[in-house]
């Protein structure tokens, strides 16, 4: 099991990149996840894309279990669709195959100039301890159970404070969150190479 989902197979998971990798696909998601639903000819006037684009689109998404159609609004040829709750974790790059590994190399590069311009955007928006914009930069002393365990406590921390979009409080904004812990490139450290 991966974050509570079965667990895919390497194949599964170089789709799963790739579809997260397509821009439109990415799109897509992330209006469903600021709006809630949609059908392909909302998303189609919204993203400035054809009802037939947004309408494969949406149907391969829905193969890969990120998002369902809502059987209550959908009927005849109208299917409207939500986004489904979802986590993985990307596995150990040394057990991917090459065509994974380069599958979520791709996904990683985009996500990293995303992160880039939302961690500028912190900064700009940053308005103080109390604000809605924060910024954090630590460092400690760690062992790597240690980390680990601080690791499972973040995940713990992000489900007692967060609220699925459908029963988030008025007041609630979306807020997007990044962790990332590496330790310092001293070489070795224990007979355990740690970087460059």
């Amino acid at each position: 099991m991966t974050d509570g989902m079965p667990e895919m197979t390497s194949l599964e998971r170089t789709a799963l990149y790739k579809s997260l990798g397509n821009p439109l696909r990415r799109r897509i998601l992330d209006y469903l996840g600021r709006h809630g639903e949609a059908n392909s000819t909302v998303l189609a006037r919204e993203l400035g894309e054809s009802s037939g684009t947004t309408s494969y689109h949406l149907r391969k998404l829905a193969e890969q279990r990120l998002i369902e159609e809502i059987p209550e609004k959908s009927g005849g040829r109208e299917r409207w669709w939500r986004s489904l709750p979802f986590s993985h974790t990307t596995p150990d790059p040394a057990a991917m195959s090459p065509e994974e590994y380069a599958a979520a190399a791709q996904l990683a590069h985009l996500k990293i100039e995303f992160d880039t311009a939302l961690y500028r955007r912190a900064h700009q928006e940053y308005r103080g301890p109390e604000g809605w914009a924060q910024v954090q930069r630590h460092g400690t002393w760690m062992t790597r159970d240690e980390l680990l365990a601080f690791m499972r406590d973040y995940h713990a921390l992000l489900h007692r404070y967060g609220h699925p979009r459908e029963t988030a409080p008025d007041e609630a904004r979306p807020v997007l969150m990044r962790f990332y812990a590496v330790p310092e490139p001293v070489g070795e450290w224990n007979g355990e190479p740690t970087g460059p």
